[in-house]
């Protein structure tokens, strides 16, 4: 079912994945404030927009500028988009650099110090205050390449990477819950043998979703024989294959050179080279993995 003026809907479930927000938080949103907007199924369900998602993250930025939650919501529905308007990531509001650097060294210190709730604390400001979008790929994403840097330098311990790894991961694995519903097309994305680092494949494929693919996600070190039987089984619209060295893709051109033959193979990640993907007959993604995802087209 879609509203009046065509755009898709969702069930308060979906919005609240979407978002990182409660549905007991939405709903009383809604109910004091009038800030979600929905249409009735005929089944009597409430179904909201993509202008209720877009209203309700402004409500989350002005909250992290200082505003009442009233003060929010009455802002936030007074800067409603006239039909037609840009409604494309770009268009989405922001926080000011300062504030976006004040969350990174938040999550940051909290992971290094092993400091679980402050760490989780500081996801949910971070996720409030930011655009799911942002938040991926302005303080995520640049957090797991820094401290890749700094394991490799011996900065950082492998205690500290495993632990912040294993926090990010359960809220990416959040944030990916139900992506594989839908009638989108179809992706599937996976690490090659001996790749143990995917957690930027994930937000890709969280954003992917977002944008209305589905996601069939195998993961780190996935074998190749059961990426090509999971490609035969699902036959999808795109595979994406992600390494951090050059040597967890290289020994497998042939194979690869065949699954591209199956499916639209892309490979990403620092391990993923031009020669590689040119080899291989791949599409080389050499972006961050949000930007990346807001930019493969659906086809058609």
């Amino acid at each position: 079912m879609d509203t009046p003026d065509g755009s898709p809907v969702l069930r308060i479930g979906e919005l609240s994945r979407r978002l990182g927000v409660s549905d007991h938080l939405l709903r009383a949103w809604e109910r004091r404030y009038g800030l979600l907007q929905p249409v009735r199924s005929a089944g009597g369900f409430r179904l909201y927009s993509e202008a209720d998602e877009l209203r309700v993250r402004r409500m989350q930025a002005h909250l992290t500028q200082g505003l009442s939650a009233a003060e929010a919501a009455q802002a936030a529905l007074g800067e409603d988009r006239p039909a037609g308007a840009d409604l494309s990531p770009a268009a989405e509001p922001q926080l000011a650099a300062p504030a976006a650097s004040e969350l990174s060294g938040a999550l940051r210190q909290a992971l290094d110090a092993f400091d679980e709730p402050a760490a989780q604390a500081a996801l949910d400001r971070l996720m409030s205050g930011l655009s799911l979008p942002a938040a991926l790929r302005d303080v995520v994403v640049p957090y797991l390449t820094e401290l890749g840097e700094r394991w490799e330098r011996g900065t950082a311990s492998i205690a500290q990477e495993h632990f912040a790894s294993n926090i990010l991961r359960g809220r990416l694995a959040g944030l990916g819950r139900g992506w594989g519903s839908g009638h989108g097309p179809r992706a599937v994305l996976a690490c090659p043998p001996g790749e143990l680092h995917d957690l930027a494949l994930m937000a890709f494929g969280i954003i992917l979703n977002r944008n209305g693919w589905r996601i069939d996600y195998l993961g780190m070190s996935t074998p190749v024989e059961e990426l090509t039987r999971t490609i035969d089984a699902v036959h999808p619209d795109l595979v994406v294959l992600a390494a951090t060295l050059p040597q967890n893709l290289e020994p497998l051109t042939p194979q690869l050179t065949a699954l591209a033959g199956r499916a639209p193979l892309a490979l990403a990640g620092a391990g993923a080279t031009p020669q590689i993907a040119a080899a291989v007959g791949a599409r080389l993604l050499t972006g961050d993995p949000v930007t990346e995802a807001q930019n493969v087209k659906w086809p058609r």
